[in-house]
Formats: structure tokens, C-alpha cells, sequence
């Protein structure tokens, strides 16, 4: 059943699309939600016990506080690639979905490793150690095929040619972070612009755009956001020292060995 303007208007007793903020589409046999890229305001949405098999409807609605999809027909993770710009979205119920498998502690790292800006997950409260783990641990969700082709196609981009070419190489590297942290893509235009000053990098040349990657984005951060880099780069280096501390004390250990031989 293909949710419409209609039906929308009636449950949020509404005049016009634009003044929705809250709808209840609870057990409404629901499979069509495309009504919702004409929705942009909405902040609070319950679409659980449905038969909703794509989110893409729901990328535009940077608004949204509070999802609720439990008990619908999506399949994968990937789908929650189309919630990533959605900053201000803290609480998601997905619960009794195909894509929850059959793991619920992988489940729960994949979903925070995309949408670590969540507070609840599923009714459970999201901890900063739980962020910070699915960050370091969790499975990484990538996107659907399909949207990849319509962002090119929106960002003005050949479909072909693009594979070897360096800015979009680094363009990508810059997206793919930027999606994880829940802000929107860079257009090819903006990033062009935006990437002039850190070109003269020596570094080699897959680090060279990480870094930048990450230099760019340093940018748009709010405090929240430098939070997670902050705890993620501790949980980070500190796994670097206790190689290093393991190292050192195996040459420690065979040098005393040498030394009794």
C-alpha cells in the first residue's frame, strides 16, 4: 500500500506536507513511503509494523528526531546509509527486521558504527563506550549501488573515467567519513575548492587523501562530533602502544634468552 498525501494530511491533521512534524503510521500494511521526500520537517515518525523495504524516502528529512520501523520487510543494513545525513536523528527502533540477523551484538556495533549520533537504539540507551567500540570493531555498511549511481548523477559526474582520477579518489575517501559521522556529501564543485591548500602533502598517496580526508572534516565538527574523534583516536593509539609494549618485551625476552646461551 503506497502511503499518500491524503492519508498523511488526515493522521497528522495537517493542512500542507510541510507543516508535518509528527506522524503515526502504525500497522498500516504501508510498502510505498515516497510521500516523505515531500515531507522535509517531519521530527517524529512511527512507521513499525509495516511492510517497508527502503529507507531512501527518508534521506531528505534532516529534521527527524525519533524513527520507529520495528516489525517491517527491510532486508539489509545498507538501507540505514540513507539515514546518515540525518544529524539530528537520536533515536531508531529496527528491531524485527530481516537485517538484524540473527547476532544482536554485531547488529547493534553495525548500526552505531553508521549512526554513532544515536542515543537509543532499539529502547536501549547508547553508552560513549558502545560508541566508541562500534566505531573500532563494528561491520562497515556500504551504500547501495543504486544511490551511489544517483549521487554521481546528482553531483554532475561521468558514470565512467572517475575510477583513476585522484580528486575523486579523494573525494570519496572525504564522503565515506563524512557518512559515517552522519553529515552530508560533498559535491565535486565544493570539494574542489576545498581541497586546494592540503595538495602539497608528501605523504604517500593513500594516506596523503585519508589525512586530508580527515583535515576537511575537521571543519564542520561540533563538540559532540570531536568527542567521537577524540575517543576514537585514544582507543586507537592506545592499541598501537600495547603492540609496541608487546614488541618491546618479546626482544627483551629473547635478548635475555641469547644472553644465557
Amino acid at each position: 500500500m503506497k502511503l499518500t498525501r491524503k492519508l498523511v494530511l488526515a493522521k497528522a491533521k495537517a493542512s500542507d506536507l510541510d507543516s508535518v512534524r509528527k506522524l503515526n503510521c502504525w500497522g498500516c500494511s504501508l510498502s510505498d513511503i515516497s510521500i516523505f521526500s515531500q515531507i522535509p520537517n517531519i521530527d517524529v515518525l512511527t512507521l513499525s509494523v509495516n511492510s517497508i523495504t527502503s529507507l531512501s524516502p527518508l534521506a531528505g528529512c534532516h529534521s527527524l528526531c525519533e524513527l520507529y520501523l520495528r516489525r517491517n520487510s527491510i532486508q539489509s543494513l545498507s538501507e540505514l546509509c540513507h539515514l546518515r545525513s540525518l544529524s539530528r536523528l537520536k533515536v531508531l527502533w529496527l528491531a524485527e527486521n530481516p537485517c538484524c540477523g540473527p547476532e544482536a551484538s554485531k547488529y547493534r556495533l553495525t548500526v552505531l558504527r553508521c549512526l554513532p549520533r544515536l542515543q537509543k537504539l532499539d529502547n536501549q540507551v547508547v553508552t560513549e563506550e558502545e560508541v566508541a567500540l562500534a566505531l573500532a570493531h563494528g561491520e562497515d555498511i556500504t551504500t547501495p549501488p543504486s544511490t551511489v549511481h544517483d549521487q554521481l548523477s546528482t553531483n554532475g559526474m561521468a558514470d565512467v573515467d572517475t575510477e583513476n582520477d585522484p580528486l575523486n579518489y579523494n573525494m570519496e575517501e572525504t564522503n565515506k567519513i563524512r557518512e559515517q559521522l552522519g553529515m552530508k556529501l560533498l559535491a565535486r564543485d565544493k570539494f574542489e575548492s576545498l581541497s586546494s591548500p592540503v595538495k602539497e602533502a608528501k605523504l604517500p598517496f593513500k594516506k596523503t587523501h585519508t589525512l586530508e580526508a580527515v583535515l576537511l572534516l575537521m571543519k564542520d565538527l561540533d563538540e559532540e562530533d570531536l568527542q567521537i574523534i577524540h575517543t576514537v583516536a585514544l582507543n586507537r593509539l592506545q592499541m598501537y602502544t600495547v603492540g609496541t609494549e608487546t614488541l618491546q618485551d618479546a626482544m627483551k625476552t629473547e635478548k635475555t634468552t641469547d644472553m644465557q646461551h
